[in-house]
């Protein structure tokens, strides 16, 4: 039985003793998969944030390369909302899980039934901007519900690319003028 015992200690032992080895170092950073273009528009769902429009509108965000803007028009009225390239610092996708309609309204009912309908979640993807205009002073946080995570990824690369900003982990952000600190 000590026998037995001594071989289990010595087995704990050496698996506790080899799980405390030294990783490798990867001295290579990984790279992101490339991320296709994005189209020059795409359908998007303006969710607030820009100063003068309140409510939320449906419509298609366009790279308007001609003014270095971004645009979003509304596709019920001729509202138009213009984000200048040079105005934005900071970029991000942010996902979100929302419970459809639907499901809200069938969680309500009383029977057991229903009890699933709690769990029904949707995955919600937003561009979400932050801006500061230099021109009018105007600065804020403004979103957009995009279709998809391809679609949001691809759009949040080229707006980065166009407007100047660096990657800092998963958002994007644009260094401030003057802020190059000499060693």
């Amino acid at each position: 039985m000590r026998f037995i015992g001594s071989l289990v200690l010595l087995g704990v032992l050496l698996i506790g003793a080899f799980a405390q080895r030294p990783r490798s170092i990867d001295t290579e950073p990984q790279q992101k998969p490339a991320v296709a273009p994005a189209p020059s528009s795409v359908k998007a769902k303006y969710e607030g944030g820009v100063f003068g429009y309140t409510k939320t509108m449906e419509g298609t965000l366009t790279f308007d390369d001609a003014n270095n803007q971004l645009l979003f028009k509304d596709k019920k009225t001729t509202k138009q909302i213009h984000i200048p390239y040079a105005a934005l610092t900071s970029a991000f996708a942010d996902t979100q899980k929302r419970r459809p309609t639907a499901a809200t309204v069938a969680s309500a009912v009383p029977l057991l039934y229903t009890f699933p309908a709690h769990f029904i979640k949707k995955k919600v993807r937003y561009l979400t901007l932050q801006y500061k205009d230099p021109d009018s002073q105007q600065a804020g946080v403004t979103s957009f519900k995009l279709e998809n995570k391809e679609i949001l990824n691809s759009v949040l690369v080229t707006l980065a690319e166009k407007s100047g900003m660096t990657a800092r982990g998963d958002i994007y952000v644009k260094k401030k003028e003057g802020s190059d600190v000499a060693p």
